[in-house]
């Protein structure tokens, strides 16, 4: 009677606790550790063989899987302000958005390919909070929010190119980083000619709760 109660309770409650476990992983930090492990058995095999093989640093893993769910983030968060913004203008970054980062992520994923880097299939746990809480808002209240979530997103975004097209070692890698600033640098004026005409201000906020 005892294991019979084991089974029937505990088990389907152990499989409901993996479930959930398993749907709230985070995708980013998933495809960060299948690229380490991956980049640890190239190192490994290069020391116990006798042919080298040219090893992609981790560093440079980490900057595509970033890029490649900063730019999900970016589309998805443009694609809420064509619904959440009664502001025509700011409907129109938005959609700037999704057309730029969505052709952004076709380049990435090309690259990811071709390097053999494992990207995120969704956004992070903690992008996807960010992208919950603007989505609870509307208007003018969702337009300052947003506005200012673009402002420090595009920031932190810039950092991280320039970092990466100065010192990633791939070189595919770091033309990308430098190709793309262009465009990142258009988005930041963009969005403060933006926040200008619309009289948002800025809240000077450290880096977004996703960094």
């Amino acid at each position: 009677m005892k294991n019979s109660f084991f089974v029937y309770y505990t088990l389907p409650l152990a499989f409901l606790l993996w479930s959930c476990n398993n749907r709230s992983a985070d995708s980013e930090k998933k495809a960060k550790e299948a690229n380490s492990e991956r980049i640890d058995s190239q190192i490994m095999n290069n020391k116990s063989s006798d042919s080298v093989s040219v090893v992609l640093s981790q560093a440079d893993a980490d900057f595509v899987v970033e890029a490649a769910s900063g730019g999900m983030m970016e589309v998805q968060l443009g694609q809420l302000a064509q619904t959440n913004s009664r502001n025509q203008q700011v409907k129109d970054f938005g959609a700037l958005m999704v057309k730029d980062h969505g052709g952004g992520g076709a380049q990435i994923k090309a690259l990811a390919a071709s390097k053999k880097i494992t990207l995120p299939d969704s956004i992070s746990n903690s992008q996807q909070k960010e992208k919950d809480r603007l989505g609870k808002k509307k208007g003018d209240e969702f337009d300052r929010a947003y506005v200012n979530a673009m402002l420090s997103d595009h920031k932190k975004d810039i950092r991280e190119f320039q970092r990466a097209a100065k010192n990633a070692t791939d070189s595919d890698i770091k033309s990308f980083a430098a190709a793309n600033l262009p465009m990142l640098y258009a988005h930041l004026d963009s969005v403060q000619q933006l926040q200008k005409r619309l009289g948002i201000k800025e809240i000077p906020v450290g880096p977004p709760p996703y960094e």
